[in-house]
């Protein structure tokens, strides 16, 4: 997809991930910490800038290249809060920002350039689907994000101004690029590196996957 406008990447990785035991952002699949992972997965897919909101265990996050980290000291107030710090933390010239959630590594920069080009097309939020559901990667135009004040709280993001707004969103079906299964516990580790998944993953040096 040549010239797509320019968007921002958002990673929101400030969880404890208690089910897991442990801050998702500094698990490992194949040796990469998923939050490096997430930021590969928004700079392949065309992003820049990429932010990361950090909280949880943000001392012990590793470098981030070619991002920037935002630390949140609220983030135990839930994702609404890291994703209103996180938007709240991207350049005023940003027009749009697309966000992944780091514990999700089998999205593909593929279907975050297709977010961006429903975007090019015009749309001010576009969402990523599989099975017809909605997921992520999510795109959310600056215009949008002052919705997200009555929205985005406690544990909730986007999801639901997406129900309660759908006339704003264009759903981008990528069954086909990637998978949206999260990584809640150790014991889902396995499953997603399973062979059943293993077509779907993308490694560094997958950059036009």
């Amino acid at each position: 997809m040549p010239d797509l406008p320019v968007t921002a990447g958002l990673v929101l990785a400030a969880g404890a991930g208690r089910r897991y035991g442990r801050p998702k952002a500094l698990v490992e699949l194949d040796g990469e910490p998923l939050v490096r992972r997430g930021v590969r997965l928004l700079s392949d897919g065309g992003c820049t800038p990429v932010h990361v909101v950090i909280g949880a265990g943000a001392d012990e996050v590793p470098d981030l290249p070619g991002a920037v980290p935002v630390r949140h000291d609220r983030w135990p107030e839930g994702l609404g809060s890291s994703l209103r710090r996180g938007l709240a933390s991207l350049p005023a010239d940003v027009p749009a920002a697309v966000v992944v959630l780091v514990d999700q590594p089998l999205l593909s920069p593929t279907a975050v350039r297709r977010v961006r080009g429903a975007y090019a097309d015009g749309a001010i939020i576009a969402v990523a689907t599989y099975a017809g559901r909605p997921g992520h990667p999510v795109l959310l135009a600056r215009e949008t994000w002052p919705l997200l004040d009555g929205y985005a709280v406690g544990d909730r993001g986007a999801r639901d101004l997406l129900r309660d707004r759908p006339e704003l969103v264009v759903r981008v079906p990528c069954d086909d690029v990637g998978s949206p299964v999260d990584v809640d516990t150790p014991a889902d580790l396995p499953r997603t590196v399973s062979a059943a998944d293993a077509a779907l993953r993308w490694s560094p040096r997958d950059r036009r996957s």
